[in-house]
């Protein structure tokens, strides 16, 4: 406790210095802004400040980028709420019975419920990080190749198992991710690999061209298909922004289940806050002594998924923090922006950049509390702003995506390569293929390999090491047991099911 008290402090010296609270007010301003505006979301916005971050100190830009996530969080309930369109996929549970509460004139109950819940949530998520990140820290230092390589693998595999949509389709994403992160200069002998004599994919391909293609563009294309949007509720003012107490009271259990359910949902790979949020809104439709409400504007359905959704959005950091393993493609983008500022991520981030690590956890109590102040006085504004048409915004947004690109390397050749992922990502989307196991697979490719060279190294040539150890057979033994699980077709048709319903 004493360690972990002296450890908070210094994170607090350096989250609170003028420096890392503006660039925590400014990701935290920024994360509700996307998330009140649909159709970009941290994915798109994180991809394009990376290039930015370069010029920024480590802290300072992480302590950004992660106040962009769950900031994002938070403003994706005001869409959800007002508009029926979410401005952030995890508050896509929050429209069933959000805006039908703002339809009869509860709009205040609601957003005040979805803004206090997502603060507690967010507050003991932190907190989850701050006690669980040294042992996991600690564990993962005894790691060798073999259980890197095992660890990865499992991520891999539950990406698949957590993803929407068909088995084959998001394997067939992983394989493809995989693929496009050989390319390039094979570190072992310096050969040139599937580069096809273009010699600025000598280094491979620019993760943020194709972050930026994949969730930027793609995202642009497949909103200026649909603007469906019932915008009645903006027409009148919204008021009644503190609950009653009996509002609260019926709200808290909802709050604290949806707290507990998203944090441990958002460990896993490829889960975080979409499907907490929807596990959250089923097991409150489950436990409720008249189900019937919910649809109709239950307190708990909007309570349940945005307390959910934003405790997933702070523990989704402990892998990435303390393995170096991202959990879903914002945290693969954090590793992205981590690489970028040469840090290695992993375990030993927390021992040789103390400062890094306890900073950025001490940023996110001081942002969630910033993220109440936006809110809920600002709802004016954000109101506004829902009234500007989706078509006057996307080429500013276009715009600011190729600027970005450009601007990392100064490479016309990166913003042809965002292009193309752009319609490669549309193409994806509308033929049912979720995109971010490709990015998870691209971002861990280049890592399995390396600790699979090492392990094979190390065990001259002799692949029976990996089973041989405990640690790494587990691993392993897991993924197996998922894969067959999620292959079994009884298992298989009702995970399809309930990622329709």
């Amino acid at each position: 406790m004493t360690d972990l008290l002296a450890n908070l402090a210094l994170g607090f010296g350096v989250a609170l210095t003028w420096q890392n609270l503006l660039y925590c007010l400014i990701g935290t301003l920024l994360g509700t802004l996307i998330g009140v505006l649909p159709g970009i979301g941290p994915v798109t916005t994180i991809a394009m400040l990376l290039p930015i971050t370069f010029k920024l100190e480590p802290a300072s830009a992480l302590i950004m980028l992660a106040g962009i996530y769950y900031g994002s969080q938070y403003g994706g309930s005001t869409t959800a709420i007002l508009v029926n369109l979410p401005g952030e996929a995890s508050s896509i549970v929050t429209t069933l019975d959000g805006h039908q509460m703002a339809r009869q004139g509860r709009a205040g109950d609601a957003l005040a419920i979805a803004a206090l819940g997502s603060f507690l949530a967010g507050c003991v998520g932190t907190l989850l990080i701050a006690a669980a990140g040294p042992p996991l820290a600690g564990i993962a230092q005894k790691f060798g190749p073999a259980e890197y390589f095992s660890l990865m693998v499992l991520g891999l595999v539950a990406a698949v198992v957590m993803a929407r949509g068909s088995v084959i389709k998001s394997f067939a994403m992983i394989f493809f991710g995989l693929l496009l992160g050989l390319i390039g200069t094979d570190v072992d002998t310096g050969a040139m690999r599937y580069t096809f004599g273009v010699g600025e994919l000598s280094d491979g391909i620019s993760f943020v061209a194709l972050a930026m293609g994949l969730f930027g563009i793609a995202e642009i294309l497949r909103n200026l298909d649909t603007d469906e949007t019932d915008r009645s509720v903006l027409d009148s003012k919204v008021t009644g922004l503190w609950p009653k107490a009996s509002v609260l009271s019926e709200a808290l259990p909802a709050v604290l289940r949806g707290t507990g359910l998203g944090s441990v949902l958002g460990l896993l790979p490829g889960g975080g806050a979409v499907l907490a949020s929807f596990a959250a809104y089923t097991v409150e439709k489950k436990i409720a002594r008249d189900p019937s409400r919910f649809g109709k504007g239950a307190v708990e359905g909007v309570a349940g998924p945005e307390s959910a959704n934003n405790a997933a959005a702070q523990t989704s950091f402990i892998p990435m923090l303390t393995l170096g393993i991202p959990s879903n493609a914002v945290m693969a983008l954090m590793v992205g922006a981590m690489i970028i500022q040469g840090i290695e991520p992993g375990p030993e981030v927390m021992t040789k950049r103390p400062d890094l690590f306890w900073g950025m956890i001490a940023s996110m109590w001081v942002g969630n509390l910033m993220l109440v102040i936006i809110n809920l006085p600002m709802i004016g504004m954000w109101v506004s702003l829902l009234r500007v048409p989706y078509r006057l915004m996307f080429p500013a947004i276009v715009l600011f995506c190729c600027i970005g690109v450009y601007t990392l390397n100064n490479s016309t050749l990166e913003v042809m390569m965002a292009a193309g992922f752009g319609l490669m990502g549309y193409g994806l989307l509308k033929f049912g293929f979720e995109p971010t196991p490709l990015l998870l697979g691209f971002v861990l490719g280049p890592l399995m390999e390396e600790n699979l060279r090492r392990a094979m190294r190390y065990a001259q040539g002799d692949p029976v090491v990996f089973f041989e150890r405990p640690l790494s057979a587990t691993l392993l033994g897991i993924a197996a047991l998922l894969l067959v699980v999620v292959l079994l077709p009884a298992i298989r048709r009702k995970r399809e099911d309930v990622f329709t319903e």
